[in-house]
């Protein structure tokens, strides 16, 4: 029947993953219309007892995940090169660090680069720091550089690294079921299969959403201090209609003309605000900031690994750590296939060590640069930013509050909105192609007809328009606690990943994972290799091996970036 109804809507897709991810998102929509009172009753029930008493968990599963990814960065199974020994990357490491940059962290750092820093400033999560001091600075880079830097991208990395394995050394499919493989078999095409790819599906729409959400209250923000426009729920719908349009005329237009130009426009944009900020505000003081934060970034960030505010329990780690992880996780299939589709070649050293080191370095700078001329407002200047953001909860226009200190504040600021829009319009074009991936036929290597990855595009939209239209600024707040929800079996799905990825190493490589000081080592052909041999780990990855078949061409596989 559903195969039926797909024909007739000029549709090519798997059936039971697009029609039942439709189908939970519209129910969820319609359902929050009609009875918003029992759904925000529900979320926030369960919302609260994953935080009150799963919050450890969520903090200890991202923890492990940096760690397990440096392990196997640095371990012999670094050398294996994802689609084969003679594939080289497609990308240059400058092209490669742009897109990477697009892919997860640009909205992120607009939003929170100066709302983050000075909402820890004002208000210290840990005990005994005095609030607007020196030493509360110094905290509050600590604890917003934990956020946003290695423990992000490895919540990025990991579903990045295991997609890129399966689909590139086994010729799997670009799902989440892919990567689970070793551990179901062929039941990743049955129910068991099916259910979590539509759960990535539909986690990834409303991880979207939220961003969505964020970033029209920050647009409404930025014209409201532009052109006095209101900042209502009105305003924000149709803001989100707009960006909701753009993404879907980009869709439209098609992958080169659409995300690559905007990606590559947004991130000179975004780098000429950085430079801008750096070189018209106390430069001396955010160059000395950059080195110290980093020295206290590499400082704090193994005891914030484990900081679970046990003492205090205030509620502080629920409300922003663990709040985090669960909304990065949900991005994790989009971000994660957004990654692997431009890093075949690299070898999982490269990749690992890239991927979290990078844009964490970058994320430093960012920091650095915005926190510490906030500080500087507040301590040495004018002041006004603990206000705005934290006593008048401002937080949406943290960053025009900030520019509004600098020279030529308007055409800094509308080009700061500017920034804003065309970051969320490119995630949201974005997305919409990969979960149009997601649920893509294994047996169909055709392009998808436009107008499902346009339904996706909408989709997304009307998701965070109806929660904003149906309960203002409390249906942000419940999306929120719906990704607190929804994060769980995500993490749950991660930590099953890791086991995955390496009982696949493994069985495809057992030379790399012996023990190189045993007395004798098997080779691949048979060969017993003498104690006193030196057996180099690439001497053992033949890239001509049934466990490692070529990867699928290039026209098979829908690139999100080009």
């Amino acid at each position: 029947m559903l195969d039926k109804l797909q024909r007739r809507l000029g549709l090519r897709t798997d059936s039971v993953i697009f029609f039942t991810s439709a189908a939970l998102t519209i129910l969820f929509v319609l359902t929050t219309i009609s009875l918003t009172d029992q759904v925000d009753s529900v979320f926030t029930t369960a919302s609260d007892w994953i935080l009150k008493n799963l919050g450890w968990f969520y903090i200890l599963g991202v923890t492990s995940f940096v760690i397990f990814l440096i392990w196997i960065a640095l371990s012999r199974y670094g050398h294996v090169r994802l689609g084969g020994q003679n594939t080289r990357p497609e990308y240059s490491n400058g092209a490669w660090f742009a897109m990477l940059f697009a892919a997860g962290i640009g909205t992120i750092l607009m939003f929170w680069g100066v709302a983050e820093p000075i909402s820890h400033f004002a208000k210290p999560p840990e005990q005994g720091v005095e609030p607007e001091s020196a030493h509360a600075a110094e905290r509050a880079m600590a604890f917003a550089l934990y956020h946003f830097g290695l423990h992000t991208w490895a919540i990025f990395c990991l579903p990045a690294l295991a997609f890129a394995y399966f689909v590139y050394q086994r010729g799997l499919p670009f799902r989440l079921s892919s990567v689970l493989h070793p551990l179901l078999g062929d039941r990743i095409n049955g129910p068991i299969g099916k259910s979590v790819d539509v759960t990535a599906v539909v986690g990834t729409l409303f991880g979207v959403s939220v961003s969505i959400g964020l970033g029209t209250l920050q647009i409404n923000s930025g014209l409201n201090e532009l052109f006095g426009v209101p900042e209502n729920k009105l305003v924000q719908v149709v803001l989100i209609a707009v960006v909701t349009a753009i993404a879907t005329a980009s869709v439209m237009s098609g992958l080169d003309k659409g995300i690559k130009i905007l990606s590559n426009i947004n991130i000179l944009m975004a780098i000429g605000l950085l430079l801008f900020v750096l070189l018209a505000g106390p430069t001396l003081f955010m160059a000395k900031g950059i080195v110290e934060t980093t020295g206290t970034y590499v400082s704090s960030v193994v005891p914030l690994s484990f900081w679970n505010d046990t003492f205090a329990d205030s509620g502080w780690q629920g409300s922003w750590t663990v709040f985090y992880w669960a909304w990065t996780i949900t991005w994790s299939p989009f971000v994660g296939i957004f990654i692997a589709r431009i890093s075949k070649g690299r070898t999982i050293r490269e990749f690992v060590l890239g991927v979290l080191a990078l844009p964490t370095a970058f994320t430093v700078i960012w920091f650095s640069i915005f926190g510490m001329g906030s500080f500087d407002i507040e301590m040495n200047g004018s002041g006004g930013l603990v206000k705005a953001v934290v006593d008048e909860g401002d937080v949406p226009g943290a960053l025009f509050a900030f520019l509004e200190n600098y020279p030529a504040a308007t055409l800094v600021s509308a080009l700061s909105v500017l920034i804003v829009v065309i970051f969320f319009t490119t995630s949201s074009d974005s997305a919409a192609m990969v979960v149009d991936m997601l649920c893509e036929r294994v047996d169909d290597k055709l392009p998808s007809p436009t107008r499902q990855r346009v339904f996706w595009a909408v989709t997304q939209g009307v998701v965070a328009g109806t929660l904003l239209a149906a309960t203002g600024k409390g249906g942000l707040d419940a999306l929120q606690q719906v990704i607190t929800v929804i994060g769980l079996p995500f993490f749950v799905i991660a930590f099953v990943m890791m086991f995955s990825l390496l009982r696949a190493l493994k069985s495809d490589y057992p030379e790399l994972g012996r023990n190189p000081l045993t007395k004798q080592l098997e080779a691949r052909g048979g060969t017993t290799v003498g104690p006193e041999a030196t057996v180099e780990p690439e001497a053992l990855i033949d890239p001509e091996t049934p466990t490692e078949p070529e990867a699928p061409a290039a026209g098979a596989v829908k690139d999100p970036v080009g």
